[in-house]
């Protein structure tokens, strides 16, 4: 890839883990190319049209990725990203309401925890983990290990009508903040 034709770079967090997508667009040539974590994963040489659309996936779903090259004045390009359909901070907006995820270390290792509030799929570095829920007192926990720590997360009522259900992540006994 040539580095001088990058035109946009976008971070896309997804259950599985964080993926960074670059795009180079040779505006004299009509070369596209989609590197994604230092990977091409498109590649096309001698594009007479120079505005349109590459489609491409993302993730160990296949998550449907769309970059939108768009004419502006003279040879100037706007480009932009979509997620599942979605401009790319629509998707955040809504992922931040359906997932939650902690940054912490375990053993001197990064560890990245994403809870999916509507399937109560939790992942740990891009990893589904095998979980076990149960019923208690102020709410549930569901139960899994990170190494040989004990994790679970607590979900309780907020309290609030419009507060919903707090997630807290335990592991070995200690409460993690939350990343976002």
């Amino acid at each position: 890839m040539m580095c001088g034709d990058v035109v946009g770079v976008w971070e896309v967090a997804l259950s599985d883990g964080v993926y960074r997508i670059e795009f180079a667009h040779g505006t004299t040539t009509g070369k596209r190319v989609v590197i994604i974590n230092g990977q091409e994963v498109v590649k096309k040489d001698w594009m007479f049209k120079l505005v349109g659309k590459e489609t491409f996936t993302v993730g160990s779903f296949d998550t449907r990725a769309t970059i939108h090259i768009e004419a502006l004045t003279g040879f100037s390009y706007e480009y932009s990203l979509e997620i599942d359909g979605k401009s790319l901070e629509k998707f955040i907006d809504d992922r931040s309401k359906i997932t939650k995820t902690w940054v912490l270390q375990v053993d001197g290792t990064d560890c990245r925890v994403v809870l999916e509030k509507d399937t109560m799929d939790i992942w740990c570095n891009g990893q589904k983990m095998e979980t076990m829920g149960e019923f208690v007192d102020d709410g549930t926990e569901t139960h899994f290990m990170i190494g040989e720590h004990e994790c679970f997360i607590k979900a309780i009522s907020s309290g609030k009508k419009r507060g919903g259900i707090v997630h807290h992540l335990i592991v070995d006994g200690e409460k993690v903040s939350a990343y976002t």
